[in-house]
């Protein structure tokens, strides 16, 4: 006899978000809803069914073509901004599992953080602020929600995504009180504490990542590391505790680069979980409301680590992301979207139906940012070789 076992399925796992979260946490049976409705799914919870709809847009896919330290097409093993978002991912979902905090939030919130990036990183979305300056400027915390409110299509019902209020509002971050949209006043105090977790994820994981990058590329070594920076110094005293002799033995640089970061990775980690769980113990907040409501932040690393991560911060500043090739890589993005701009403005029949279609909508410029927006480098060095090269 075969014997029918009940489904988990939605109100089943609310009713464990109720059980086992803690009273701060995002519960997804309190959401305060999306923009058009939609009955609930029978099986997820509404933070399941944003992170699904995230992960088969788009957007998403074009991450994987799209840098975050360097160019693509300078090779097959560096990050990507897909593969970053992922790691955010990881390490958002480690955290807010250990805190008892809404773990499929985290990771929708994470997966879905760097959508509206332009292609070559930060440097597009400085040159496209330049280009745009007169027109509203760019800013990619905008830009994420103009991509899941407006510029994806998933249904002929609705415009973009239709995520929910709580995600939604918690793309926008760094925003000064100026800039924040009127549909998400009055304007909290602080993050939700998944929220917090995601932006200390994001941080974490690209810290970590570009200090293996950027050693995979020989852009500094580990002995400027071991002189400036503390907190490499300590992953080296916990690898030689955990595997004695290793590192002074292995003639597999990529194996003990690998080992040494991961080990930062974990120390980040942990520390990060610790001096949270810390914080909570000492505050009272009965709710998700009361967590945003808090004077001061949360989810935050011990001050000891804080200071060491500062430094590492200011490693890599120094010593990576203003290196001399990396500065190149500068201006060539802003000269690839500066003639791509200037082309698209003048001759707009050269973009996608779709965004000649856009321009009714939203003007010239603004469709022209959101067609360049939304580019992976592949594409634009394409169109760049297409339209502008004699």
């Amino acid at each position: 006899m075969i014997t029918q076992h009940p489904l988990f399925d939605r109100r089943a796992k609310e009713a464990r978000e109720e059980r086992d979260l803690a009273p701060y946490a995002l519960h997804s049976a309190r959401s305060r809803g999306r923009s058009f409705h939609e009955e609930d799914d029978d099986l997820r919870t509404c933070w399941e069914r944003d992170r699904d709809r995230i992960v088969h847009c788009t957007g998403f896919r074009r991450l994987m073509y799209k840098t975050q330290v360097f160019v693509n097409s300078e090779g097959d093993h560096f990050r990507t901004r897909l593969s970053h978002s992922l790691e955010v991912a990881q390490v958002a979902r480690s955290v807010g599992n250990a805190l008892a905090l809404n773990e499929p939030f985290c990771e929708a919130l994470a997966l879905c953080h760097d959508i509206g990036h332009p292609p070559f990183g930060h440097r597009g979305e400085n040159a496209l602020d330049e280009l745009m300056k007169q027109h509203g400027g760019f800013r990619h915390n905008f830009q994420v929600l103009r991509v899941v409110d407006r510029l994806e299509r998933r249904s002929p019902e609705y415009p973009g995504l239709n995520l929910t209020r709580e995600l939604r509002e918690s793309l926008l971050k760094h925003e000064k009180d100026a800039d924040w949209p009127a549909e998400f006043r009055p304007r909290p105090e602080r993050p939700y504490l998944e929220a917090q977790v995601v932006d200390l994820a994001d941080s974490t994981a690209y810290l970590m990542h570009d200090l293996e990058d950027g050693l995979s590329a020989e852009m500094f070594d580990e002995a400027m590391l071991a002189k400036e920076v503390a907190l490499w110094a300590g992953a080296v005293e916990s690898v030689e505790l955990r595997h004695p002799g290793f590192l002074g033995a292995t003639r597999d640089t990529k194996l003990r680069i690998k080992r040494l970061t991961n080990e930062l990775l974990k120390i980040a980690i942990n520390d990060l979980i610790s001096a949270t769980s810390a914080r909570l113990a000492r505050v009272d907040l009965r709710d998700a409301a009361a967590a945003r409501a808090h004077s001061a932040r949360i989810v935050d690393h011990s001050d000891a680590i804080g200071v060491e991560v500062a430094e590492l911060t200011e490693f890599l500043y120094r010593r990576f992301y203003r290196h001399p090739h990396l500065m190149e890589l500068t201006a060539h993005a802003q000269s690839v979207l500066a003639a791509l701009f200037e082309t698209y403005v003048r001759t707009p029949g050269e973009m996608a139906p779709w965004y000649q279609r856009w321009i009714e909508r939203e003007g010239l410029e603004r469709a022209v940012c959101d067609y360049l927006a939304g580019m992976t480098d592949r594409f634009a060095e394409q169109e760049f070789a297409r339209l502008c090269k004699a």
